[in-house]
């Protein structure tokens, strides 16, 4: 299949990122490659989007900084970028609405290149009918073709997918949108429950053909929350994190028994936004 007939999609990663590892950044790469491989897609870009301060969970330092690692950890990549809009805003952002930020941001963007792009006109034309042919072909370039525009797919790993069956943690709704309107692709671990995750939910089982499984052969059991541990116990966390977020780590001595305490007690965002929908 030419490039041309395969849909594009761009990669985008939402979490915590406190602080992004090595593991965060091969998920990308396997997603990538997987994508690739089914020869229906062609990956074009990867988009990491912390979570804003307001998330509110246990340990979770300065959107800021997270950025800052971010940005530091992805210094190198020619297609994995960060997006700060997430964590800029002031209230916490449900999934849902920063893939739909992403994906009409791709749309406005396809809209304006085709703006941008010059229209023949063929000499001999009568002026009315000329006139009357700009006027529609300015009509039709505001409407975006939206079969040639990128399509945004959620990255992640298998905890947040389980982590739809939390109660109050996700809307419903949210759920059937994300996996119906965009799409998931998760990253598995050889003998891991996904399937049949997925199996035992009708709103998943429903869109099931939207969620593609990527099994990670070669593990790697870095997370953030190690790291946290291996920093608080003056651990070393060398080739566990790129080299420059290990600098940036120490540097400004980001994580302490203080840190980890930030936000204690503090229900979670997500919970407390719908408990209390739920509730009302």
């Amino acid at each position: 299949m030419e490039n041309s007939e395969k849909t594009e999609v761009v990669l985008l990663a939402c979490g915590s990122f406190n602080p992004i590892t090595n593991m965060h950044l091969r998920l990308f790469e396997l997603a990538k490659d997987y994508m690739n491989g089914t020869g229906k897609y062609r990956v074009i870009k990867g988009v990491i989007s912390p979570v804003g301060d307001a998330y509110k969970k246990k340990g979770l330092i300065s959107a800021h900084h997270r950025v800052i690692m971010a940005e530091l950890a992805t210094k190198n990549s020619e297609w994995v970028e960060v997006d700060t809009w997430e964590s800029l805003q002031k209230d916490w952002v449900e999934t849902l609405k920063v893939l739909r930020h992403h994906q009409e941001k791709l749309e406005a963007s396809s809209c304006d290149h085709q703006q941008d792009s010059p229209r023949l006109e063929r000499p001999g034309r009568k002026r009315k009918w000329a006139e009357q042919r700009q006027d529609f072909g300015q009509k039709e370039l505001l409407e975006p073709k939206t079969k040639d525009v990128p399509k945004v797919k959620l990255l992640c790993g298998a905890d947040l997918l389980e982590s739809f069956g939390v109660p109050n943690l996700w809307k419903s709704e949210d759920i059937t949108r994300i996996v119906g309107d965009y799409g998931l692709i998760c990253i598995t671990r050889a003998g891991n429950d996904a399937e049949k995750f997925i199996y035992e939910s009708d709103a998943l089982w429903k869109h099931r053909n939207n969620i593609h499984l990527v099994n990670e052969w070669i593990t790697n059991d870095i997370s953030s929350t190690k790291i946290r541990r291996a920093l608080r116990r003056g651990q070393s966390i060398r080739y566990l994190v790129p080299d420059l977020v290990r600098e940036y780590i120490e540097k400004h001595d980001l994580y302490s028994p203080e840190s980890e305490e930030r936000n204690v007690g503090v229900i979670l965002a997500p919970l407390q936004k719908n408990t209390a929908e739920a509730n009302s």
